[in-house]
Parts: C-alpha cells; structure tokens; sequence
C-alpha cells in the first residue's frame, strides 16, 4: 500500500518534519502489472469478428450482429471470475428515435458485471465503454436544396436552415444519412469506436476481478452510444432512481487510435474531457486522473481538457453528468476521423500498445478509488427554511474576517489516518499547496482570503490512499433572491 502522494511539493506547507510519501501502492501496481496485451489485442479481434455491432443488425445469429456480441461479452466476463455478477439491462429505442435513425422497435441490453465491495458495498465505481459500433452510408449530394430539405425534415425553420447555410456553408458535399442502408450495413467493424472502450471494461474485469477492493466496482458495456447515448441514459436514470452513491465514472471512448488522420501522433497522451464549473466533481475526477494515472503509468501523459467533450461530440458519461455524478470521458489525443463511424475502423487501424497503456492508467485510477476513502462532504444542504434546496460551503472568514476556517463532516472509515487540505489559485488546473492536517474535522488558515483561491480536503486511510478532492463551492442561497415584477 502506498503512503499519502504529495502535490507541488515545492508550495506545501511545512507543518510536519515528515513530507508525504509518493511511492507506489502494491495493490494498484498489480492491477496495472496485470494487464495484458495480448489479452487486449484477443479481444479487439474478436469484436471485429462479429462483422457488425450495429444496434439494428441481427440478435439471433449465432456469429454476426450485435446479439452475437451481447452474448460473447456477457459469457466471457462471467468467465473471469465466480464473484463477478454479471446480468443484462434491458431496454428498448422506439422507431423514429434518433431523428428517424432508428428505423424500426429494438430491443437492446447493456451487459454489466458487479464486482462488490469487502466494506463499502454501496459505494459505486464505474469504468464503461460502449459495444455497439456504426458505419454510416449517406445518400448522394444533390446540392444545397438537399440539404434545406434535410434541415427542415429535421425540424428547423426553412428561412432559418438558408441563412445559416449563407453564414456557415458546407465544407463537403455530403448527402444526409441514408438510414436503411447504414441498418443494412454487414461491415461496421468498430474497432477503435468503441471496441477499445469495451475492451477495457473487459480486461480490467478480468484482472480486478481477482481481487477484493472496498468499494463496489461496475463494469459496463453500453449499448445504443451511437443512437444518441441510450443505454448510459437508462442505466444513469435508473442509478439515480435507486439512489446509488457513483464516487466516479470513467467513460473510455476511442482509446485506439495513435495517429490521426493529418498524421499528427500523440502516441503517449490521454485527452480527459470534464463537465464546468471549475470545483465541480467532474473536474476533480480529471484531475484525481492525472494525479494516479500519470503515477503509475509515468510513460503516459494526461491532457486535461476542461469541457464536458469534444464539440458537437457526445459519449456516455454525458447522462451520468446530467444525472449530478462524477464522470468524465478518456479519449485518444490523435483521433482519425476518416475512419470513425466507417468501414475502416479495422483492427489494422488501431494502435493495440497504446490502447494498453490507456487501459493500465483506468486500472490505476479504478483501483486507486475503489480503495480510497469516500471524499469528505464541505458543503450544508439546506433542506428546510428559506433556502431549502440550496447549499453553503462550511467555510468561514473566522473571527478576525482574514482568516480561512474549514470545517467538514468526519468520514466513517474505520481505517482513516485523516485528511489533506489543497489549495490552488482560481486560475490554476491544480491544486498548488497541500497541508496534512491529521484526523480532525477543522482546520484554520490563518491570513488566507477565501474569496482569491479555491480550497479543498481529501481523506486519507492508514494506508495511504487518498479520496478525490472535495471542494469548498460557491453558495446557493435562492432565500436571498426577492422577486419582482415589471410595471
């Protein structure tokens, strides 16, 4: 087990003779040792195997389709392990769904596997990817009236559709989607997008499931992610409606590609997408995944990218964001967008040794919250008076009004050894100072205005591991609001 890591050791504040500790944590190390290429490199092959995933090609045959690729899935991950708890999440897309993409009622499943926790079973950690693949087929460009008359079938106003195409014109001639044949497509191999994602749920439960962690870790194969991300919206929904405790969800989306196709290459770079405002627990997942990440993988390099995805793009932790969980997207730095969502999404074109070091920094980042204790909660609720629904932050100017004084509700880990405090300037990507503050609920930072940086705490357990951060937010007080009417 490792000992507390310490951030930007030049600004910590010496309040201890000893510093905190940075050396590995053996049980996370043998996650990421564990970790197999050939194993990885198996399993891609095998997803293009099934011809197609798309979530209208067959259910029953035996090889092809995404019934085939259910089935696999469900079958090998049940395999790894007897305290795996592996099960379908039914659902189905009506017809005329995805803007009449989905061209006829369908029955889907998302395959997902429990692995459940030794003290902290209803604590949920997440790792997902998603199993349905898409090679799109368009109809021939016939010029711009063709696409006014895509724009309006799709809802838009007609004066509206041209003078947006007379600001912003086309920069290809491309026709609209042509729904049926992409439903009749044999060849949507999907490697990249996103059997690489899948491929990484599966060997991290391979690996993991050989092992006993605190928390419940959840490994989910989406399906319906190219439709309009319908299988995470369910089961996002249904979490919420169950009241699960999501600490953290790692999306992986198109972690198989190391070139794009300007042939620019990042080959040793994860892109981390995370949702605004700067404190939110999204954006303290990215950074907790830079932290562990970089740590134990410290070949790779991880770009933090604050915004929620790429533009116009959406994935799988989208839902989970919305649903008010943490959640972020992992993504190749080198996306070759010639090949998404087409017949040359091969295997040929995946880079199988990059994607192996992305799946051993999601081993190192799961592993690492699956042991961690739960991030301390900062922050009142109000849930009756005038501001009921609103929330303070336990933070105070102190007597003397220059002060920070932190207060925070104690963890119930039986294991804690206390907590850390951070702080970074407003403008910082990271977390800047970090003061071991022992195992108390209070802590006062004498002459530091809380008003000109960000300050947070994270609990550390006897063996070091370390939760995500939890942020002192900007309050929300609706009772302060005095409504008023126009004359």
């Amino acid at each position: 087990m490792s000992a507390v890591p310490c951030l930007a050791a030049f600004f910590v504040f010496r309040v201890f003779s000893q510093q905190p500790e940075t050396r590995l944590n053996p049980a996370v190390k043998q996650v990421v040792d564990g970790i197999s290429e050939e194993r990885i490199a198996a399993t891609l092959k095998k997803l293009e195997g099934f011809g197609t995933r798309y979530i209208l090609s067959s259910q029953n045959d035996p090889e092809h389709g995404i019934g085939a690729a259910k089935r696999w899935i469900h079958d090998e991950l049940q395999s790894y392990s007897p305290r795996l708890q592996v099960s379908y999440q039914d659902f189905s897309i009506k017809k005329g769904g995805r803007r009449g993409q989905v061209i006829r009622d369908v029955d889907l499943s998302n395959v997902v596997a429990v692995l459940p926790g030794a003290t902290e079973k209803d604590r949920y950690v997440l790792i997902s990817g998603h199993y349905d693949s898409l090679a799109q087929v368009r109809k021939p460009y016939t010029g711009e009236e063709q696409t006014v008359a895509e724009m309006v079938r799709q809802g838009v106003d007609e004066s509206e559709a041209r003078q947006y195409l007379k600001i912003l014109p086309p920069e290809r001639e491309q026709g609209p989607l042509d729904f049926e044949a992409t439903a009749a497509q044999t060849i949507a191999p999907g490697v990249t997008d996103d059997g690489s994602g899948t491929a990484a749920v599966m060997e991290l439960a391979r690996v993991m499931s050989a092992y006993q962690f605190d928390k419940t870790i959840v490994f989910v194969a989406f399906a319906a992610e190219e439709v309009g991300l319908s299988g995470s919206q369910v089961y996002a929904a249904q979490a919420k409606k169950d009241g699960m405790q999501i600490e953290a969800v790692l999306n992986n989306d198109i972690i198989g590609s190391d070139i794009s196709g300007n042939g620019r290459s990042s080959t040793n770079v994860l892109r981390v997408f995370s949702s605004s405002p700067d404190d939110s627990t999204p954006r303290e997942l990215a950074r907790y995944t830079k932290l562990i990440a970089e740590r134990y993988v410290p070949s790779m390099q991880v770009q933090m990218v604050f915004r929620g995805d790429r533009f116009l793009r959406g994935g799988d932790h989208r839902p989970f964001v919305e649903a008010g969980f943490p959640a972020v997207r992992l993504t190749s730095a080198s996306e070759n967008y010639d090949n998404q969502h087409t017949i040359t999404d091969t295997f040929a074109n995946t880079s199988v040794p990059y994607a192996t070091r992305v799946i051993r920094m999601n081993g190192a980042v799961l592993a690492s919250l699956a042991l961690a204790p739960a991030p301390p909660v900062l922050n009142w609720s109000w849930g009756s008076g005038p501001n009921k629904g609103g929330h303070v932050p336990l933070l105070t100017r102190g007597k003397s009004d220059y002060d920070a004084v932190l207060h925070w509700y104690p963890n119930t880990e039986p294991d804690l050894a206390g907590y850390a405090v951070v702080m970074r300037s407003t403008t910082s990507p990271v977390w800047e100072r970090e003061i071991w503050v022992g195992n108390v609920t209070t802590y006062t930072m004498p002459d530091v205005s809380i008003d000109d940086v960000v300050i947070g705490v994270k609990a550390i357990d006897k063996d070091g591991n370390q939760s995500v951060v939890s942020c002192y937010t900007e309050p929300v007080l609706p009772g302060t609001l005095t409504p008023a009417e126009k004359k």
